[in-house]
């Protein structure tokens, strides 16, 4: 089944690709910058619809306890982990990072 890609998904998506390399934003974080306040869930949603091959930053996108979201055996886990880690960020364990240091705020 494909998914209907929305305005809001495209709100979404021209977050996401705003944040710059080397740095995170949560999900609420990329909701509230959306015009979409505590709609974190939703984001995850429109980066469940990227194709498979896009170049939207998608990597940089982590829960509000700093961790990577996706489950820990799955493939896309460790690519995200991988991407972020050649941007030069630091995991404080197997899926954690500090947000004091990585968490982008936009000017």
């Amino acid at each position: 089944m494909v998914s209907q890609v929305t305005d809001i998904d495209q709100r979404i998506w021209q977050v996401v690709a705003h944040i710059p390399r080397g740095k995170v934003a949560t999900y609420g974080d990329v909701a509230r910058h959306a015009g979409l306040p505590g709609a974190a869930r939703r984001v995850g949603t429109a980066l469940r619809k990227l194709p498979g091959d896009t170049r939207l930053p998608w990597h940089r996108v982590i829960n509000a306890r700093g961790q990577i979201s996706l489950p820990g055996g799955n493939g896309a886990c460790h690519r995200q982990r991988k991407r972020l880690e050649e941007e030069g960020v630091r995991f404080t364990s197997d899926r954690q990072l500090s947000l004091a240091d990585y968490r982008w705020r936009p000017g």
